[in-house]
């Protein structure tokens, strides 16, 4: 249960101002279609995520227990510093008729997005450090809709509440701290 409660948290911090979060924004706004577009998120983000999950499970089968200490340690510290960096996205022009539907538009989009993206890293790591894939997918999963779900309802309203430096700040001392007790043990 950990593992699915400290996932969820860790990426609802890390999607706060994140690309796919902005993406959300945008083709929320551009489609004005908030079920198809979620739903596109949920289903991107399993398939993902799952994939993240299935490569962290398989890390801890390749290193030794001291170099996967030192590799998460050091992974965690670096998406620490990472959060200090707040993403953006540049406008394109595109269609108004996507040939693939919102939900699959949404759903391309979101998978694309999400490769290389902080929340994927996280996701890797932290299947790695709990060993636990279904539920740290399913609560990276969880994290991602919390994080996404609201902006495609409320739009911009949403970042107006709180500050995305202080998201960003306290994201980042969360994964400081994992990083620290992961190197310490």
């Amino acid at each position: 249960m950990d593992a699915f409660l400290v996932s969820t948290g860790i990426v609802a911090l890390a999607e706060m101002g994140d690309k796919t979060q902005l993406l959300a924004l945008i083709l929320a706004a551009r489609f004005r279609r908030p079920w198809p577009i979620v739903l596109g998120i949920f289903t991107a983000t399993v398939a993902n995520h799952a994939l993240a999950g299935a490569l962290g499970a398989w890390v801890t089968t390749v290193l030794g227990p001291d170099v996967l200490r030192w590799v998460l340690g050091a992974s965690f510290i670096a998406m620490a510093l990472w959060m200090l960096v707040p993403d953006h996205m540049e406008d394109e022009e595109t269609d108004n008729a996507p040939r693939l539907g919102v939900f699959g538009t949404t759903v391309l989009a979101f998978f694309l997005a999400e490769m290389g993206d902080k929340t994927q890293i996280a996701t890797v790591m932290l299947a790695a450090q709990y060993q636990a894939w279904a539920w740290v997918v399913a609560g990276t999963t969880l994290g991602m809709m919390l994080a996404n779900a609201p902006v495609v309802w409320l739009g911009d309203k949403m970042t107006q509440l709180v500050p995305l430096r202080v998201v960003h700040g306290v994201s980042g001392l969360i994964f400081l701290g994992l990083g620290v007790f992961a190197l310490v043990g």
